[in-house]
């Protein structure tokens, strides 16, 4: 049940939370607004908000940073969201904790880009609630991710960070272990086409200065031995140009796909903060 909001989309999931009239597609010039994939309760009794964006600018890449053109309130401006849009859809991303006690309350995020501006509403409203850890139809969970060999590690949308520094000019190596299930989520309940790995990783630039080259962003997954159905690990590089302060997401996304397929289960995401100097 994904609430596309300000999107103008027709939902992929069971139900569509908001419709509002689409806006065309341009190379460039054009808006970025929020998408609310919906909320979650986490054990401890308050509840996680899961969103992500969408870029409607094909050729365009943004640089929104924090502030009056990139915020979240209340609370904010910073909770956390991303500062470089890629062009287009970009599925759960990032969770918004809020309190146990939130009640009717709710978080409006505000994305200023090309002169035009969006606002996405994240609330507990009942129809918006996801199970993103487990998808009951065929027991479906998202990939358990890891940094580091041996290190922690996460599973679903709850979020992974590590830390790292660097160079500039100097690549330093990404690598990511995963562990999977093999199961998938599709609505039609068939086997997913088009993919030929049973886990696709992708690594992004979420924030920063400059742009992040990043060697091979999909880079493909080594099988090693391990205890799940699927066991591998993962390379690829990133160099910085500028110093400064970076963070690059990683996502892992089971055959399921991105958006898990509309069921909104089963992927997972890291974030890796790194110091260029």
């Amino acid at each position: 049940m994904l609430c596309l909001g300000a999107l103008g989309l027709a939902a992929p999931g069971p139900a569509t939370a908001q419709t509002i009239q689409a806006e065309p597609l341009h190379d460039a010039g054009t808006s970025v607004t929020g998408a609310f994939e919906g909320w979650f309760k986490n054990a401890d009794g308050s509840f996680g908000l899961l969103l992500g964006y969408f870029n409607r600018n094909q050729k365009q890449e943004l640089n929104i940073p924090i502030g009056p053109d990139n915020r979240i309130e209340p609370g904010g401006p910073d909770r956390g969201q991303p500062t470089h849009f890629y062009p287009g859809r970009e599925y759960g991303m990032f969770v918004v904790r809020v309190p146990a006690d939130f009640g009717t309350a709710k978080l409006t995020w505000t994305i200023t880009a090309n002169g035009k501006t969006t606002k996405i509403p994240a609330s507990l409203k009942p129809e918006w609630e996801i199970s993103p850890f487990r998808e009951e139809a065929v027991g479906n969970t998202p990939p358990v991710l890891s940094l580091a060999e041996g290190g922690p590690s996460v599973q679903g949308p709850r979020g992974l960070t590590a830390e790292r520094t660097a160079t500039t000019g100097v690549p330093i190596t990404l690598t990511a272990w995963v562990m999977d299930d093999a199961k998938w989520t599709t609505l039609s309940g068939q086997t997913p086409r088009g993919i030929s790995n049973p886990v696709t990783l992708r690594w992004t630039e979420y924030r920063g200065p400059a742009p992040v080259v990043i060697g091979t962003a999909r880079p493909q997954l080594e099988k090693i031995p391990g205890p799940a159905a699927i066991n591998g690990k993962a390379t690829t590089t990133a160099t910085f140009s500028v110093p400064g302060e970076y963070t690059l997401h990683l996502v892992a996304n089971d055959l399921s796909g991105d958006g898990g397929g509309g069921e909104q289960c089963c992927w997972t995401f890291a974030t890796l903060r790194v110091t260029v100097r």
